[in-house]
């Protein structure tokens, strides 16, 4: 699927639709941290951010753009190559590594802003994932996450709606067993030695074919927190 990356109505169209409110989230949160202004041209200028499980760079290049001086990292080889081949064709600089979150925090690598979108629901420990992640994050840095509840209205919407019914992604692409509750999730955060997290929603409206943020956590959220400096 890797090189369906950037096609807009392809495989990963989900992910292009849920595109411009993730941005949108993760710049005024990222702005609220460092006292920035999120109208500015760029915002993020200055700001060091690692992008975890970056696929084709669809979050990596956006805030590239608005400033920050990001990290993309991916266990995929075909992935790196086709964000790195990307973004060298749109004039964004990107850092694109092949690697996985152990082997940066092993090297002591840390950053301004960590983010793990749409990673946690797929590893089979969260806590102790969560704890290797926080490693990366710099004193006075925050991580912003973005995953699914579990719950039964999870279970509705997004694998018997998305995978089978809507058929939005390939069946098969969440096992409901490994969501996260945003309880849950605040938990492991707070375990690893961040601030307790806040939660936002993020919810499809069918009549405008658009994902808006949202007090509404019962299926997708984001959930940000902060290194105590």
């Amino acid at each position: 699927m890797a090189p369906d990356w950037w096609n807009p109505d392809g495989k990963f169209r989900p992910l292009h639709k849920i595109g411009p409110a993730r941005i949108q989230y993760l710049r005024d949160e990222i702005c609220r941290r460092f006292g920035r202004n999120p109208q500015a041209a760029r915002p993020l200028a200055g700001l060091s951010l690692l992008d975890i499980g970056c696929g084709g760079g669809l979050v990596s290049e956006p805030l590239a753009k608005l400033g920050a001086d990001v990290t993309g990292i991916d266990p995929g080889d075909t992935n790196i190559k086709v964000a790195r081949d990307h973004a060298a064709g749109q004039g964004v600089n990107v850092t694109y590594r092949t690697a996985l979150i152990e082997d940066l925090a092993a090297a002591g690598e840390t950053f301004d802003v960590v983010a793990c979108l749409e990673v946690v629901e797929h590893v089979p420990d969260v806590a102790a994932f969560l704890k290797t992640v926080v490693k990366t994050v710099k004193p006075g840095g925050m991580l912003i996450c973005s995953t699914i509840n579990r719950n039964l209205k999870s279970f509705a919407l997004a694998i018997v709606g998305a995978e089978y019914v809507l058929r939005w992604l390939p069946k098969g692409t969440h096992d409901w067993n490994r969501f996260v509750t945003p309880q849950e999730l605040a938990g492991f955060v707070s375990a690893s030695g961040l601030t307790a997290p806040q939660a936002t929603g993020l919810v499809y409206n069918p009549l405008r074919d658009q994902w808006l943020l949202s007090a509404d956590t019962d299926v997708n959220y984001f959930s940000a927190a902060s290194k105590p400096a």
